[in-house]
C-alpha cells in the first residue's frame, strides 16, 4: 500500500544517515521532502502541516542536534509523529456488555461494506467466541444481498433480509437474533458512487431504528483525500464510532489512512489485509508506521502465526527434526502451513533487518510458482516415496514428473535442495548437542512453534 511513500521516505532518511552532525538547514531540507512525498501520497494538507510541525519542533531540539546519532533520532521522531497521526496508541475493539451488541457497517459503494461485514463477523466468531447474525440491509446496490448471503454461507453465519425496507429489515434482523440467541448483529448498509443526501437519510433513519453500539465506516485506502471527506460527511449525519480501512494491500497511495482519525478524531479500528474473508486484522499505529518506514511488522506476523499455523503440527514437526526425521510429508504439510500467512512477498516486507532496505526488497522478486510447483512434484510421489525419498530412482522420477507436469530436473532439484536441508538440519542439531527424541535438546523443542519449511529459492 505505502510502497511509494516509503521509498521516498527511505532516500530521505539515506541522506541524512550518509552525514555526521546535523543542521537545522539540513533537517529543513529532508522535512520538505518528505513534504513532498506525503502530499503524492494524498494526504490532506493540514494533516501533512501538522505533522512537519511536530517533527521540526522535536527535530532541530538542543537533544537531537547534540546526539551522537542524530540521524537516528530524527528517523524515530518520524515514526512516532506518525503513529500519533494514524491515532496514537492502539485502540481495541471493544464490545459493549449489551445483548445483542448492534453494529452498523456504513460507507460509499465500493468501500468494501459487504465483504468487511462478512470479514468482521468471522472475526468477532473466531476470536471473540460471539455468535454473529448479518444482515443485508443493502436494498440499493443490485445482488448485495446474494453477495452477503454467499460469504454468511461460506462462514456458517446466517443473513436476516426480511422486507423490502431497509430499516424494517434492520430492526426485524435485532428481533431475530434476540429470539435465536445471537449476541452481535452486524448490519450492512446502503452506499452510493458518492455522499448524497439519499443516502444519509436512509443511514440516519436505520442508525435511528436500531441505536447500534458501534457505526463503523469502511473507508477504501485506495480514495486518498477524498476519503475524508467521505468521513466528515458520515460524522455529521450518523456520528460515526470508527473506521475499517480496506484495501490496504492493493496499490494505493495511502492518504486515507495518514488522514481520517486525524481529520475525525475517531480510531481505526481494522484493517483489511486481502481478499481472503481471513484477512482482517487490529489496526495497530504504532505497527503501521513501523512498515512505512521500511521497518517491518515482526509483531504481528507472531500474532498471524499463532492464529493460523497449527501449533501441534510445528511441535511435531520440531521434534521431527531434531531427530533427524523430517520427511517430504512433513515438508508438504509445513509448505500448507506457512501458506495460510499470506505471500512471501508480504511476509518478507514484515521482516526488519533486510540488507538495502525496502528498495532491496522490491529487486527480490519471489516466485511464488515455485511453491506450487513443489507442493505438486510431492504430492505426485506414493507415501513411501515421501517418507523414504531414498528409493526413489531414474524411473520414479520420470513418473514423478509426468504426474506433476515438471520436468526430471525440477524433480532433481528438489531432491538435491531436501537431501542438503535435512543434513543441514542434523548438522545444526548436532552442533547444538540435540540427541535424539528423548535428548534435552528436543525436549527443549517441544515448546517452540518452529517447523517452518525452507523458502523457495529467491533470484
Amino acid at each position: 500500500m505505502f510502497d511509494a511513500l516509503s521509498d521516498r521516505l527511505d532516500a530521505t532518511f539515506r541522506k541524512l544517515r550518509s552525514r555526521g552532525k546535523l543542521h537545522p538547514k539540513q533537517v529543513d531540507n529532508a522535512l520538505a521532502d518528505i513534504r513532498t512525498a506525503l502530499l503524492e501520497a494524498d494526504v490532506a494538507l493540514d494533516v501533512v502541516e501538522d505533522f512537519l510541525g511536530r517533527v521540526r519542533a522535536r527535530a532541530v531540539s538542543d537533544e537531537v542536534m547534540r546526539s551522537l546519532t542524530p540521524a537516528q533520532q530524527v528517523v524515530k521522531i518520524v515514526r512516532d509523529e506518525l503513529a500519533t497521526t494514524l491515532g496514537g496508541e492502539h485502540r481495541p475493539f471493544v464490545l459493549p456488555g449489551a445483548n445483542p451488541v448492534v453494529i452498523m457497517m456504513a460507507g460509499v459503494q465500493g468501500s468494501g461494506k459487504t465483504t468487511h461485514s462478512a470479514k468482521l463477523a468471522r472475526y468477532l466468531a473466531r476470536e471473540r467466541g460471539r455468535r454473529p447474525l448479518l444482515v443485508a440491509a443493502d436494498l440499493q446496490r443490485p445482488a448485495a444481498v446474494e453477495q452477503l448471503r454467499t460469504l454468511g454461507a461460506e462462514l456458517g453465519v446466517p443473513v436476516a433480509s426480511d422486507g423490502r425496507d431497509p430499516v424494517k429489515v434492520a430492526k426485524n434482523a435485532v428481533k431475530q437474533a434476540v429470539r435465536e440467541g445471537h449476541n452481535v448483529v452486524i448490519v450492512d448498509t446502503a452506499g452510493r458512487l458518492h455522499v448524497d443526501p439519499e443516502m444519509m437519510r436512509e443511514a440516519r433513519r436505520v442508525r435511528d431504528a436500531i441505536r447500534p453500539h458501534h457505526v463503523l465506516m469502511a473507508c477504501d485506502a485506495m480514495t486518498g483525500q477524498d476519503a475524508v471527506v467521505q468521513a466528515r460527511a458520515f460524522m455529521k449525519e450518523v456520528d460515526l464510532t470508527g473506521f475499517v480501512l480496506t484495501k490496504i494491500d492493493g496499490d494505493s497511495r495511502g492518504g486515507a489512512a495518514l488522514s481520517i482519525t486525524h481529520e475525525t478524531g475517531r480510531p481505526i479500528y481494522f484493517a483489511g489485509t486481502g481478499e481472503r474473508l481471513a484477512d482482517l486484522e487490529p489496526f495497530h499505529p504504532d505497527r503501521m508506521a513501523s512498515r512505512i518506514l521500511g521497518m517491518g511488522d515482526v509483531l504481528t506476523l507472531i500474532e498471524r502465526a499463532e492464529q493460523t499455523i497449527d501449533q501441534d503440527r510445528a511441535r511435531e514437526a520440531a521434534e521431527k527434526m531434531a531427530a533427524a526425521q523430517f520427511t517430504l510429508e512433513d515438508f508438504l504439510a509445513q509448505m500448507q502451513e506457512m501458506k495460510k500467512l499470506g505471500s512471501l512477498q508480504d511476509i518478507l516486507a514484515m521482516l526488519p533487518g533486510i540488507p538495502g532496505g525496502r528498495a532491496a526488497l522490491k529487486d527480490l522478486q519471489v516466485d511464488e510458482r515455485e511453491l506450487t510447483r513443489t507442493e505438486a512434484i510431492i504430492r505426485s510421489m506414493t507415501p513411501r516415496e515421501r517418507r523414504d525419498p531414498a528409493i526413489i530412482g531414474g524411473s520414479r522420477r520420470l513418473r514423478i514428473a509426468r504426474g506433476s507436469g515438471t520436468t526430471t530436473a525440477d524433480v532433481n532439484a528438489l531432491l538435491k535442495r531436501f537431501s542438503e536441508a535435512r543434513k543441514m538440519m542434523k548438522s545444526m542439531m548436532g552442533m547444538a548437542g540435540i540427541g535424539g527424541p528423548g535428548g534435552p535438546g528436543a525436549r527443549r523443542m517441544k515448546g517452540m512453534p518452529k517447523g517452518m519449511p525452507r523458502l523457495p529459492r529467491l533470484s
